[in-house]
């Protein structure tokens, strides 16, 4: 059963315990009542913990689950502004995979922990949330995963690229979890023939997944604050986050 669309919540800045133990700041967004649902882990974009992944948040408790973002910059720019803390953790060469596993198993545990969980918790990111979802998916217990044109599942990284990253091919084994993949036709990072790739190695370990690329949408197309913001695009995206998370989060 999936869940409920909920026109009332709450919404408030928490404290969690994230990577290793450390308390970082969190976004959580719940619907009104104690009916049991699922949760979202929302993996935040490279611009940061700002105004429009709250939205974002937000949305999922309309749509009937917890859902919590965690500040992934907290240590580095506590308090700072998103674009300022974003420039600090960009010129320290972005977020350390490890410690994004840390912090999402500890915002996943939060969810779990509350009394509405029925136990089930997915990831969606966005930009490189999109491939931090997938790291999730590889390290931890989920029961979802949404990629949202994530650079750097696969391909190789550019040199002089300025975010200490890798690929995650040799992670992807670990990925048990089904997968929703949403692209941009028209993106370069990640480009159809890195979608293709990411495509060709869940099908080979037959990763449950479901992937839809759209003509015409590049990167970013969910950012309504952006001009790459495609309105088909999002739109579709939107329903079949809805679908999937039903699906797989629902009680």
């Amino acid at each position: 059963m999936s869940a409920s669309p909920s026109g009332s919540m709450t919404a408030t800045t928490i404290t969690i315990a994230g990577h290793g133990g450390d308390e970082i700041e969190a976004y959580i967004a719940q619907p009104e009542g104690d009916a049991a649902r699922g949760g979202v882990v929302v993996i935040h974009h490279m611009p940061g913990y700002d105004r429009a992944t709250k939205e974002i948040t937000r949305r999922f408790a309309e749509l009937g689950y917890d859902a919590i973002c965690p500040n992934l910059y907290f240590r580095e720019a506590p308090g700072a502004a998103p674009d300022d803390a974003a420039a600090v953790a960009r010129a320290q060469g972005g977020v350390p995979d490890e410690r994004l596993i840390g912090d999402v198993a500890g915002a996943a545990a939060y969810l779990r922990a509350l009394p509405t969980s029925n136990g089930k918790v997915g990831t969606i990111g966005y930009c490189s949330g999109g491939r931090q979802s997938v790291l999730s998916g590889t390290a931890l217990d989920v029961d979802a995963v949404v990629d949202c044109y994530g650079a750097f599942v696969t391909g190789t990284v550019p040199e002089g690229f300025p975010l200490k990253v890798t690929n995650l091919v040799d992670r992807l084994p670990g990925l048990k979890a089904p997968v929703l993949g949403l692209f941009g036709a028209e993106d370069q990072y990640p480009s159809p023939e890195q979608v293709d790739e990411f495509r060709r190695i869940l099908t080979e370990q037959d990763t449950p997944f479901e992937f839809h690329s759209y003509e015409g949408a590049g990167h970013a197309f969910f950012a309504v604050d952006r001009p790459s913001y495609n309105v088909a695009a999002a739109n579709d995206g939107w329903e079949r986050i809805e679908a999937f998370y039903g699906e797989h989060l629902g009680s």
